[in-house]
């Protein structure tokens, strides 16, 4: 990325919830930043990134690249991409490849999407391991 779109800081939101407050980066070039922003935050984590077939198609590798970039080693859970993946069977799926990454409550679940993808990818994260760290 090259001239104002790179140098521009993104612009940073914060939800504030006492103890659970977090915050929403907003920008062009994110998930180039992926890596360096979450590695900032939760230094020695590792990540299931869960996405759709076709998003992973367009952005997975760059997300990959970002967070390997920043030390974080990730496995990607594709699911197929509309709301009939918002069923049980999708949960399973993505559970599961969680699970078998040995992944741990301290590590990460990233949604590489929104809809489908953050509501699956949320909801995995919230009944794993008693409740694993989500970035969206």
């Amino acid at each position: 990325m090259t001239g104002i779109a790179a140098a521009a800081a993104p612009t940073r939101v914060r939800v504030e919830l006492g103890p659970r407050a977090y915050d929403i980066l907003i920008g062009r070039g994110l998930i180039g930043r992926a890596g360096g922003e979450i590695a900032e935050r939760l230094p020695g984590v590792r990540a299931a990134i869960v996405t759709d077939r076709n998003l992973a198609a367009h952005h997975l590798d760059r997300l990959v690249a970002s967070l390997e970039a920043a030390g974080i080693s990730s496995v990607p859970v594709i699911a197929e991409p509309g709301e009939a993946s918002k069923g049980f069977a999708t949960l399973e799926t993505v559970t599961r490849a969680v699970l078998a990454a040995r992944l741990e409550r301290r590590d990460i679940i990233v949604a590489l999407g929104g809809g489908v993808v953050g509501d699956l990818s949320g909801f995995v994260a919230a009944i794993t391991r008693r409740g694993m760290r989500f970035v969206q």
